[in-house]
């Protein structure tokens, strides 16, 4: 199946609580628009599902059918998605609210993983401390740039530096 991985990125998103399940319609909608659904009912299903259920359902068929128990990495996902973020929050498109409430949900549903609480906890004192917003910038274009790099996970932990994450503190000397 064409850009399966899309919507295995999709449903990952939504698994972390952070994705929305009309990507997963959008996807199944394009495959319709380009005829490259194969013929597959539930593709065509999911372009116009009943409701949320019925659309969820369907896409779990879809990925058990084509990618069966391989699943994408939860953390590449999340990884992908925080860089994803970096040029809407520069250009105004996510503020730093919005990015709070999903670094907290990413982080949750990964369970705290080492490379997102800094930035986690960075987004959350800026969003009330202008102290923070400078660390809290430096750390996402730090974290930000090393995911829109890396091709899996591995290669993100060897470039990835707990320091330099450390190092993006406030100063309040």
């Amino acid at each position: 199946m064409e850009a399966i991985d899309q919507l295995q990125y999709h449903y990952t998103l939504l698994a972390l609580g952070v994705g929305e399940i009309q990507s997963c319609i959008d996807w199944a909608a394009q495959r319709l628009q380009h005829d490259q659904e194969g013929d597959d009912l539930e593709v065509v299903l999911l372009a116009a599902p009943a409701n949320h259920d019925e659309a969820l359902k369907l896409v779990q068929e879809i990925l058990e059918r084509y990618s069966g128990s391989e699943r994408m990495d939860k953390q590449l996902v999340a990884g992908k998605y925080v860089a994803s973020l970096r040029p809407l929050y520069l250009s105004g498109r996510e503020s730093l609210a919005s990015l709070d409430a999903k670094l907290t949900q990413l982080s949750a549903n990964l369970g705290y993983p080492s490379w997102l609480v800094m930035l986690s906890r960075n987004c959350e004192y800026a969003t009330d401390m202008d102290a923070f917003r400078k660390p809290f910038e430096q750390e996402f274009e730090y974290i930000a740039s090393l995911w829109s790099k890396a091709e899996n996970l591995a290669a993100f932990e060897a470039r990835y530096n707990r320091e330099v994450s450390n190092a993006h503190d406030a100063n309040y000397g």
